[in-house]
């Protein structure tokens, strides 16, 4: 039987192995180039889905989305907007409804692609609301992943430059490990309410700890 805790440690998080996607990664950019990587895609049973923006460190200054991962078990295509804009194969891609695709904090991933253009969502998942059947509070891809699989995603490579004009090796990476894990974690979660294997572990609150 597994454990899993409503809220996972830091400080338990830190000592964990580091996990990171090992598969195909293909980068994206321009329409045709799209347009292949889109009907690829739909072809798939599941597909995992993030973003990247370049990070803002001045007040009033603000970025577009640079980067759109999907991925499937093995290949993650990354789709550099910064280069393609959200060209007319990814907007039929994130408009379908006949694959499923799970993401974490999809309702900012959407505001933030719809500032390039607008679109109407398709058949997605939304991990956050997932997970909680199970009873896990945590919010942060990084704390769900660690709870259910006892591995660690690194985000080193979070604050990086998503508009540069080559994405290193450790952002492509980290930006496909991130899609990834989101079919990891939904494909885990249907597990565990399937066979009800697991138990919930509550952690102490902080007032609780206190009082011991």
């Amino acid at each position: 039987m597994q454990i899993i805790y409503d809220k996972y440690s830091k400080e338990k998080l830190s000592t964990l192995p580091r996990v990171l996607f090992e598969g195909r990664i293909i980068l994206v950019l321009n329409e045709r180039e799209a347009e292949k990587a889109v009907n690829y895609l739909l072809s798939q049973p599941i597909l995992g889905f993030d973003t990247e923006t370049r990070p803002t460190f001045r007040k009033g200054v603000t970025h577009q989305v640079a980067l759109l991962q999907v991925s499937t078990h093995d290949t993650c295509f990354l789709f550099r907007l910064c280069r393609t804009g959200l060209c007319a194969p990814i907007i039929r891609l994130l408009e379908d409804t006949t694959i499923t695709k799970v993401g974490l904090s999809l309702k900012d991933d959407f505001f933030n692609l719809k500032h390039r253009k607008q679109f109407q969502p398709g058949t997605f998942i939304e991990i956050q609301n997932e997970v909680k059947t199970l009873g896990i509070e945590d919010a942060s891809l990084q704390k769900i992943y660690a709870n259910l699989f006892g591995q660690r995603i690194s985000k080193g490579q979070q604050l990086t430059n998503w508009e540069a004009d080559v994405l290193t090796e450790a952002q492509q990476r980290y930006a496909a490990t991130d899609a990834w894990a989101c079919i990891k974690i939904h494909e885990k979660v249907e597990e565990l309410i399937r066979t009800n294997d697991y138990e919930l572990q509550l952690q102490p609150q902080p007032q609780q700890q206190a009082q011991q």
